[in-house]
């Protein structure tokens, strides 16, 4: 059997290596025992038995509301804002060519962010939370094109991109702040909790609503893979290649942003997701965008359900927030890349 197996066609290029397929099997088979473990575990232990009499309804008297209304939507919105935010980070990444670079650092977080909490503390009255997703993508829109614009020299250097991104998401952040303090406290608690980051009463138009962005913007990915490898090796060789590279480094900043920004508007401003899954990726498989946006899609995905049944278990009565946990493992993960970019 060939190691490898090359896919072209006049649109589409890739290779598929045979070890890597099958860590992705492997990796696949771990996601969906995350979720059925989700699914069994919380107030009220399921059994797998129960659980599968349930999904499949057998039985009347099985846990419809509980597995079906409450702990699937939610745990299915934990999956998906997981693997959106992680390879969102992935193409920032690979656009910027830094290991550092992740939709909550370059300020597309940040962006959503502000705009949400905008939302939240002067439009509430007058209009449905319904709309809050539509603030945030909005935010993540604005914040994501003012660093382009921005950062725009005669073109965009990977590194002029990140330092504008890091001072636009302290702006955005300051921001934040200000109108959080300055809002009543009814205001600032629901603010707080939207960005720590949450799928606390997911329901199923919540992932009904996420899902045809997530189908939009991964064939967009996948088509453009072969010009995403060709640029991550410099400028100069990907111009050589026949690449425009500015047209494309503003296509690829948007398909991050239409990644994230849903993501974001759903589950709050949950952080280091895009900055911990394409690196936990590249160590699994092989750099080829092909198989690194699955993986990386996959592992974002495990993060964030460990994450939200760690919280919803571990300390009962409460329902600790998602992105605390998330945070807790990605900020000595930031300090770790930041020790290794010294050398």
């Amino acid at each position: 059997m060939p190691s490898t197996f090359v896919f072209r066609s006049r649109f589409l290029s890739f290779s598929l290596h045979h070890s890597s397929i099958i860590i992705l099997v492997l990796a696949c088979l771990f996601c969906i025992g995350v979720l059925l473990l989700s699914l069994c575990l919380g107030n009220e232990f399921i059994s797998p038995k129960t659980l599968f009499n349930t999904l499949f309804r057998e039985n009347p008297q099985d846990p419809h509301f509980v597995v079906e209304t409450l702990r699937l939507p939610r745990t299915l919105m934990a999956a998906m804002v997981g693997a959106a935010l992680g390879c969102s980070g992935l193409v920032l990444q690979s656009m910027i060519r830094n290991p550092l670079a992740s939709p909550d650092i370059i300020g597309i977080t940040g962006g959503a962010s502000a705009a949400a909490i905008c939302f939240l503390s002067f439009f509430t009255t007058s209009l449905s939370l319904a709309w809050l997703p539509v603030a945030a993508i909005l935010g993540a829109l604005i914040g994501a094109f003012l660093i382009y614009g921005l950062a725009w020299k005669g073109g965009v250097t990977p590194m002029r991109l990140v330092l504008i991104g890091i001072g636009i998401s302290a702006a955005m952040g300051a921001i934040t702040t200000f109108i959080i303090a300055a809002s009543p406290l009814s205001t600032s608690i629901s603010a707080y909790i939207w960005l720590t980051g949450s799928v606390y009463g997911a329901d199923w138009d919540d992932v009904i609503a996420l899902s045809p962005w997530l189908a939009m913007s991964w064939p967009c990915a996948f088509y453009l893979a072969r010009r995403i490898n060709a640029q991550e090796l410099g400028d100069g060789i990907s111009t050589g290649l026949g690449i425009a590279v500015q047209p494309l480094r503003c296509m690829l900043l948007l398909l991050s942003v239409t990644m994230a920004a849903p993501a974001i508007a759903y589950a709050g401003a949950i952080g280091f997701v895009g900055l911990i899954a394409p690196h936990i990726a590249r160590y699994l498989v092989t750099r080829s965008f092909a198989h690194l946006m699955p993986m990386t899609a996959i592992i974002g995905a495990c993060l964030v359900m460990l994450a939200d049944l760690v919280g919803r278990v571990l300390f009962q009565p409460l329902d600790i927030p998602a992105g605390v946990f998330v945070s807790a493992i990605g900020a000595p993960f930031f300090i770790y890349l930041l020790y290794r970019q010294r050398f």
